[in-house]
């Protein structure tokens, strides 16, 4: 196993022990009195709940079994309402000293009030975080490219990415897509990374839906970080006899127009990254798109002449509020149409989540692209 892996996770370890710490003194602070059982109780519950989904995603990422992948499901689930809960402990600290100006008996009623006000409000937001994240998009934007080829005008393309199949996004969460995208019948399907969640299961089976839509349309994906988690060469490898095409650091010319495809790990290397489109040439008044998972590296690609770059990567800062700290490392690339000189840069949301199945701030989609004249 990479080092870095191992650092993530005790990074990661060590904030959810924080955090449920701080949960811990928050309901002391706050809440209602518990008897030595009962908050020995909620001591031992938070303690294990703290270890739930580190624990969860090494089993999930080894182990091919339901209860396994119940697990796991219940362990994302439990890290969305604890960012609420975190949440709602920040605000009852900040609202916490305007209760000094009353007496002790009106500051512990009030105190006890406001906790089952953010308790409530939390149960709200759960509610509606979980009903968003299913509720796809369809976008549909317009672009022009240079000299586009008579062929492809008025064509369309359909842009999936971030669908993270594996323990919570399944084989039915890819049935749906497929549907959606038969209904939109596209001449071309454009998949920019993290297709998988990088779990221990077969990829051909979560899959399947749309290796049967790959028959009758054109398909073209590109891996993400998530499958570098369970091995690229795997998930590649397993393309290999399906009519899905695999442009991890290839290209293809598509009556007239090129597709071109970028690896998570080759787009994270400058010098590998310009040499790979510097080689390839491409002429200032050619058409070309690029599947680059991140939107990162965009004045390389801008510089080597593509047109219109595709990316996912971002979830649009999928929970409240990291929508604002994506758009501090991504800027106003994060998600929806830009432009850089000449390229233009389409960032999608994606359609399913990482960790938890919640949605706040941001909301899943897949993008239909027509290509003007």
């Amino acid at each position: 196993m990479k080092v870095w892996p191992i650092r993530a996770a005790l990074v990661i370890q060590t904030i959810l022990c924080l955090a449920h710490l701080f949960l811990y003194l928050t309901w002391r602070h706050f809440g209602w009195s518990l008897s030595p059982i009962g908050l020995n109780t909620l001591r031992i519950a938070l303690a294990l709940l703290s270890f739930s989904f580190i624990g969860a995603c090494i089993f999930a990422f080894r182990v091919v079994h339901p209860f396994v992948a119940l697990a796991y499901k219940l362990a994302v689930l439990w890290l969305g309402f604890l960012h609420l809960f975190f949440l709602a402990a920040v605000t009852a600290w900040v609202i916490d000293p305007v209760t000094l100006l009353l007496s002790k008996p009106d500051r512990l009623a009030i105190r006890a009030h406001l906790a089952a006000v953010l308790l409530l409000t939390v149960l709200i937001l759960a509610l509606y975080s979980l009903a968003n994240a299913r509720i796809i998009r369809t976008r549909r934007i317009s672009v022009r490219l240079p000299n586009l080829p008579e062929a492809w005008r008025g064509r369309t393309a359909l842009l999936l990415t971030d669908l993270h199949l594996g323990n919570v996004n399944s084989q039915g969460f890819a049935s749906r897509i497929a549907r959606m995208a038969r209904t939109l019948n596209p001449h071309v399907i454009l998949i920019s990374g993290d297709l998988f969640d990088g779990l221990a299961d077969k990829p051909l089976d979560l899959a399947a839906p749309l290796i049967d839509l790959a028959n009758s349309i054109g398909t073209y994906f590109v891996s993400g970080n998530h499958e570098q988690f369970g091995g690229t060469s795997r998930y590649n490898d397993a393309f290999e006899p399906t009519p899905i095409h695999v442009l991890d650091n290839r290209s293809v010319n598509l009556d007239g127009l090129h597709i071109i495809g970028v690896s998570y790990e080759l787009s994270t290397s400058p010098i590998s990254f310009r040499t790979y489109l510097q080689d390839l040439n491409l002429a200032p008044d050619q058409p070309s798109i690029l599947l680059n998972h991140v939107p990162h590296g965009l004045p390389i690609v801008a510089e080597n002449n593509v047109s219109l770059q595709l990316s996912g990567h971002t979830h649009g800062g999928q929970m409240f509020p990291f929508n604002y700290l994506a758009r501090r490392a991504f800027g106003r690339f994060t998600y929806g149409l830009q432009q850089l000189d000449s390229l233009k840069v389409y960032t999608s949301s994606g359609a399913g989540t990482w960790g938890p199945p919640m949605r706040l701030g941001s909301a899943p989609e897949i993008v239909l692209f027509t290509f003007e004249p």
